[in-house]
């Protein structure tokens, strides 16, 4: 028996999945979970040595003789995350994430260096924003010089575990273009941006591959730390948004992916670059060869995390208390900028609930409200989408989020789509998966689609389908003017 595996490193939890290509059956999974340092200046780290012990419980906590079946493993990992290594692979200081907004001085200062974010779009396609990585590199340079002088490799998070596993520093376009350093046009680094920040940091870069690539085979040290064979394919891999196109089948115009989880992401694939003059669309590549312009907000799930917290309720009690609520909360809006927020650009953001009258101050509204903010951000983008010429025809919905009915329904209804949830879970672990049997088969010198393994093991029959309701999209549609009204008188506050 022949197996792949893919690896999810995410915010929360390390997850690995072991997939019997041949039977189309997921044979096991593991997971571990992640800690997250959060500081009130937007600071949201972790450390690199943690990712390495979340992959080995992972791994001990599978069958030796299932380990022993893998063939090739695809890794797919927290986007905008700094890893930043010295001369002999070793972290030099924590990972800034993908929502640390600490950087905004940085964003700032780049952006003047760079003479404005008409030449920032001009050059990479994105503007400099708090998440992405070049900021994130400029900020270790001001605050700890003495450890950028000893910066040798720029490493995305699924970068490092594919370091971990093979020895080799490499990356592929689909992660890589969301770092800042990246021209999405030209899919090649930007010396032009890298010398924004120091001379040095475009010899820092890694080797780029394709996404039907190679990254290298499991090493001797892997193997044994790790129990899985020596000398395994290890796949291109690629950001949890990327493999969760493939895991989700959005490889080809026409279909959109929607993540709830502690982001919120909205992306879709196009043959062509689709560059957005707002910046509210990023204009990724994939990692199936072809783009993917994404929105994302750093706020989806947060908002009825902490409201449910608040309440004291479980996850279900807080979908029925907000089922008891009308659309629209009765006019409770909330802005659920926790974290600070990059969609709208936000980094100074702060989370409120508006619209509070005495009638309408109920426990039900609230958790309604907060359920609501979440789709809301999302539908900026599908706006952005509409605005740039790109017509989806559906939404596949993933995610922690995606297991709320009452959250599917409102996806539908505030983006006035059908909503597809795939049968299976674990999108993004499950991407990594059929990338790395993608990079095995290429190898083995078969002329194999992307397309072609999305269409033979993708499963959408089985799960849910929401179709909007013409009456309660309208509605939405009033619902979502008053969050933009609350939006755009608050957002001065918070630039």
């Amino acid at each position: 028996m022949k197996t792949v595996c893919g690896i999810d490193l995410g915010t929360q939890s390390c997850k690995v999945v072991i997939y019997d290509y041949e039977k189309k059956s997921v044979l096991a999974r593991s997971q571990a979970p992640l800690e997250l340092r959060a500081q009130n200046d937007g600071t949201r780290e972790q450390k690199a040595e943690w990712y390495e012990a979340g992959l080995k419980i992972c791994f001990d906590a599978i069958a030796e003789d299932l380990r022993q079946s893998i063939a090739a493993i695809g890794v797919s990992g927290q986007q905008h995350g700094f890893v930043p290594l010295d001369s002999e692979g070793k972290a030099l200081y924590n990972v800034k994430l993908w929502c640390d907004t600490a950087t905004a001085a940085e964003c700032g200062q780049l952006t003047i260096a760079a003479g404005g974010e008409d030449k920032l779009i001009a050059e990479t396609g994105l503007p400099m924003r708090p998440g992405y990585t070049a900021p994130k590199v400029q900020w270790l340079k001001n605050h700890h010089p003495e450890i950028f002088a000893r910066l040798r490799h720029i490493l995305l998070p699924h970068d490092y575990i594919n370091f971990l596993l093979t020895g080799e520093y490499v990356a592929e376009y689909g992660d890589a273009s969301g770092t800042a350093l990246f021209d999405v046009r030209r899919r090649a680094w930007s010396a032009k941006i890298a010398g924004l920040i120091d001379p040095a940091v475009a010899g820092c870069l890694p080797r780029l591959i394709e996404a039907d690539e190679s990254a290298g085979t499991v090493s001797d040290e892997a193997a044994k730390k790790f129990g899985i064979p020596r000398g395994a394919l290890v796949a291109s891999g690629g950001g949890d948004n990327m493999m969760g196109a493939i895991g989700t089948g959005t490889v080809r115009d026409g279909s959109l992916t929607m993540s709830l989880g502690t982001s919120g992401t909205l992306y879709g694939f196009s043959n062509a670059p689709v560059i957005d003059p707002t910046g509210n669309l990023a204009a990724f590549c994939s990692s199936t060869g072809g783009w993917l312009p994404l929105l994302c907000t750093m706020n989806c799930t947060v908002a009825s995390e902490e409201f449910r917290g608040l309440l004291g309720l479980n996850v279900k009690a807080f979908d029925a208390e907000a089922a008891n609520a009308p659309i629209g909360a009765e006019g409770i809006v909330v802005l659920p900028f926790f974290n600070g927020e990059r969609t709208p650009n936000l980094p100074n953001g702060r989370a409120s609930i508006n619209g509070i009258t005495a009638a309408n101050f109920k426990r039900e509204n609230l958790a309604r409200a907060a359920l609501e903010s979440a789709i809301f951000g999302m539908r900026i983008g599908l706006e952005g989408f509409n605005t740039l010429g790109y017509r989806a025809k559906e939404i596949r919905l993933i995610g922690g989020g995606a297991k709320s009915p009452l959250w599917q329904r409102i996806a539908a209804n505030v983006m006035n789509l059908p909503v597809r949830v795939p049968s299976g879970d674990e999108a993004a672990a499950m991407g990594g998966a059929i990338q790395a049997l993608w990079c095995l088969e290429r190898s083995g010198g078969l002329d194999t689609t992307i397309e072609s393994l999305v269409d033979a093991h993708v499963t959408l029959e089985g799960g849910a389908t929401i179709n909007p309701d013409t009456a309660e999209a309208a509605a939405y549609n009033e619902a979502y003017r008053e969050y933009s009204k609350y939006l755009g008188a608050l957002s001065p506050l918070y630039q």
